[in-house]
């Protein structure tokens, strides 16, 4: 029950962080996006942290949480800021739905967790029904600049998910959570310069979705996810990102009326069948040992 806790949390704030982003980019540069949700984020889990009294990670281990910060947030929220600049919501959230398959592929190469070759199929069924998603929505899917860029995000963060798996034994995922997300804000500081006067001159529902973006889906599903990925592998809980697409188009159903249409709904059905089966053939596994 936990875990399907977690899985919720993380996904429904990521779904609403896409269109949180185009409205921040409407008066922020996507640098200074990525730098102020950074910072909001890092001030809260430092207060948060003082307050539990996490200790400092050891020393030997600060290199490899600083290219973890570095990877899944400096890298991963900034190039999906300047990337959203010309690709739209629907194309950025099918090119950000390859990590689950980029972090699988290198939770098996460097961890030797396994996956089947019906895992494998499932996830590639998956990824077809978030192409049907975008494509049933009437937005065109071909790559430019923006998309290889958030392509390049995508699997930073991919990275990420793979490799904190060790940290997480050692520091579970509120304290790794909280160092990781400060150092890639170290990553973001020489782009201060300006941000002041962007802050003060934006208006007030932007200047508040960004406080959004920064408190919300910056911190908590990564405190979800982490969790997930302690309990169950990497494969496993990264494979739930693959229902955010699906998730977004039912909040613009919700909140703007955006109908969606039979292919759309197709698509959403193609997913859940897809990550439905991943999961069930990851706890068949676990049992039977393989």
């Amino acid at each position: 029950m936990k875990l399907i806790i977690a899985y919720t949390i993380a996904l429904v704030l990521w779904a609403s962080a896409f269109p949180g982003i185009r409205i921040g980019l409407t008066h922020y540069g996507p640098i200074h996006l990525s730098l102020m949700r950074l910072l909001i984020a890092s001030i809260v889990l430092l207060i948060i942290g003082l307050s539990l009294n996490i200790p400092l990670p050891s020393r030997k281990d600060i290199p490899s949480l600083l290219a973890l910060g570095f990877s899944g947030f400096a890298v991963y929220h900034t190039a999906l800021s300047i990337g959203e600049q010309s690709v739209g919501a629907g194309v950025a959230s099918i090119l950000v739905s390859t990590t689950p398959i980029l972090a699988a592929i290198l939770a098996n190469r460097f961890f030797n967790e396994k996956l089947g070759i019906r895992s494998w199929s499932a996830m590639v069924f998956s990824f077809f029904g978030i192409v049907l998603l975008v494509i049933g929505g009437g937005e065109s899917f071909y790559l430019t600049l923006g998309a290889l860029i958030i392509l390049i995000g995508a699997f930073s963060e991919s990275i990420y998910f793979a490799f904190q798996q060790r940290y997480l034994e050692q520091y579970s995922f509120i304290p790794l959570t909280i160092y990781t997300i400060v150092a890639g804000s170290l990553f973001m500081l020489p782009f201060l310069p300006g941000l002041g006067q962007t802050v003060m001159s934006a208006p007030l529902h932007v200047n508040l979705t960004v406080l959004y973006l920064g408190l919300f889906p910056t911190v908590v599903p990564y405190f979800c996810l982490a969790f997930a990925i302690k309990q169950s592998g990497t494969s496993e809980a990264t494979s739930f990102l693959f229902l955010t697409p699906a998730l977004a188009i039912l909040f613009a159903w919700i909140w703007i009326g955006e109908v969606p249409t039979p292919m759309q709904l197709l698509g959403g059905c193609i997913v859940l069948i897809g990550v439905s089966f991943i999961v069930y053939t990851a706890k068949v596994n676990k049992r039977t040992g393989k």
